[in-house]
């Protein structure tokens, strides 16, 4: 006697997921394209209605059914026309995407105007299970976003030092042994007048890279020690060149820039007022993008590999996801790269 063979379970429809949450059919498909309309309490009853049916469409259905990652996040609170320009976060995103590519991920790229903006992201990233998990960048003092993701269990690595970024996973640079040695390289070669032109004062490294600059001046006893806020860009970092070197007196016979950009605008705004680089005034830059031997004469630095940054931060957020990784550590320091810009200061 041939025994009948258990019929095959019905076939889990976007109208069961939509019966199951008490929903329109609609409402289902606004909740998983992302689409405003929904309130959290909605969207989450649709999300857990389809786990418990086991019902997912396209790229979805494999985040549900497995711990895959498809999609990383990445919030950059920057203006777009500054962060097309800025050598440091191309080379960032490009090493973030080579490891996104290896293992078949897409980065989720978003600009924001301030962190009350990035917080509510993550957050609907985060519910409406649009990434895996995200990158956290330029950290200020108690910063908001530490406790949003943690009261999310959010996984993420933070970009910044662990004095900034709480109990986060966090990924940095030795900001403050590297600020130290461009002013001891500038002060052997017989500089006493040294200034810095700073990036935005309300970012963490930028702190970290100002304390460190005032307590290397007062170590070396240097006669003039000046330093600069601006928001990264050419235009501020030739404003405050401009300022620097216009000043009464005893102006600097070297300054030290916070990004590459700055430094190009700087070496223009020496030879618009008549001064030799590096006859007059010497210039280092940060980071060494291809920009720094691009001019003339070829700009000093302190050399950072920034793509290899970007792929350890994304192969430690990997880590995370999956609780395999290596927890909180630094990157390699950035070191100095002597060029054609600095050299000792003209009697």
């Amino acid at each position: 006697m041939t025994t009948p063979s258990t019929p095959p379970a019905p076939r889990v429809t976007i109208k069961d997921v939509a019966a199951r949450a008490g929903v329109s059919k609609g409402a289902v498909s606004l909740a998983f394209n992302h689409k405003p309309g929904l309130s959290d309490a909605t969207r989450d009853r649709i999300f857990t209605a389809a786990r418990e049916l086991g019902w997912a469409p396209n790229l979805t259905a494999r985040s549900l059914s497995s711990q895959r990652v498809d999609v990383v996040g990445l919030a950059i609170c920057r203006p777009a026309r500054l962060l097309g320009l800025e050598p440091f976060y191309m080379e960032f995103v490009s090493g973030v995407e080579s490891v996104l590519t290896e293992r078949s991920c897409s980065l989720l790229l978003r600009l924001v105007r301030n962190l009350e903006e990035e917080v509510g992201l993550q957050d609907a990233w985060w519910r409406g299970k649009q990434v895996s998990g995200s990158i956290l960048v330029d950290f200020r003092a108690d910063d908001p976003r530490v406790a949003a993701v943690e009261r999310l269990g959010m996984p993420v690595v933070a970009v910044g030092h662990p004095s900034l970024t709480g109990g986060l996973t966090s990924v940095w640079t030795d900001d403050a042994t590297a600020v130290t040695e461009a002013v001891r390289y500038l002060a052997a070669l017989g500089h006493r007048r040294i200034a810095r032109v700073g990036g935005a004062a309300a970012f963490g490294h930028t702190s970290i890279r100002t304390a460190a600059f005032d307590e290397a001046a007062r170590a070396l006893t240097l006669a003039g020690a000046w330093q600069v806020a601006t928001d990264f860009s050419g235009e501020a970092g030739a404003r405050a060149t401009r300022s620097l070197l216009s000043a009464s007196g005893d102006r600097p016979t070297a300054i030290v820039y916070d990004n590459d950009i700055m430094a190009v605008a700087g070496l223009s705004v020496a030879a618009e007022m008549g001064l030799s680089v590096p006859g007059d005034v010497s210039l280092l830059a940060w980071d060494d993008s291809q920009l720094c031997r691009l001019t003339h004469p070829t700009l000093s630095a302190m050399s950072h590999d920034v793509h290899g940054f970007g792929a350890e931060v994304a192969r430690t957020l990997f880590g995370v996801i999956t609780g395999e990784g290596p927890g909180s550590h630094p990157v390699p320091t950035p070191v100095l790269t002597p060029r054609g810009s600095t050299a000792p200061p003209s009697r």
